[in-house]
């Protein structure tokens, strides 16, 4: 099926994809099992690279660390789209990206830098008549794995209708409990 569905896309005029590794069973499994049940073929999207040379295709599916997609980008891959690794532990897997990946120079991210950056998006969406969870609910795993984790996710949650004044006072607390 995949073979049929990319020559359709090359004949849309599609010229750039991104394949999810596994099938999904659309009979018998819940959404949740289907992320883990049926087995991740990446062997397979790799050989329609040499079937669709036209087309710039990248890989999804399974990958939870750098280290996994630089070696799927090390098979030749166009690129590799990292989705709930990314999400949950942002800096873990995203933050020596720069570096490792694209040869940039400079230090990896600093998530009280970027959870500093991050007021500016609360302040638009809260101007636009959101809710400061509605935003702030995305930032849970800024901290994942770091000292003041928990402290970081129980406070963002317990100020559903904060302001960005709340919010920026919340990241300026981390870092003093941080620095302490």
């Amino acid at each position: 099926a995949l073979p049929a569905l990319l020559s359709a896309a090359r004949a849309a005029g599609i010229r750039r994809v991104t394949v999810h590794a596994r099938k999904a069973w659309l009979q018998g499994l819940s959404p949740k099992e289907n992320r883990e049940i049926p087995p991740l073929d990446y062997d397979l999207v790799a050989r329609m690279i040499g079937e669709f040379p036209e087309l710039s295709i990248s890989v999804n599916g399974g990958i939870a660390t750098l280290a996994e997609a630089e070696a799927l980008l090390a098979r030749n891959f166009d690129g590799v789209m990292i989705g709930r690794a990314a999400y949950h532990q942002p800096l873990d897997v995203l933050g020596a990206a720069d570096r490792r990946i694209f040869g940039q120079d400079g230090m990896d991210a600093d998530p009280f830098e970027i959870a500093a950056e991050l007021a500016e998006i609360v302040e638009a969406h809260l101007a636009r008549g959101g809710r400061l969870i509605g935003v702030t609910r995305h930032f849970l795993g800024l901290f994942a794995g770091m000292s003041g984790a928990r402290y970081w996710r129980r406070a963002l949650s317990e100020m559903p209708n904060g302001s960005a004044d709340d919010y920026r006072a919340l990241v300026a607390g981390l870092r003093e409990r941080q620095a302490a």
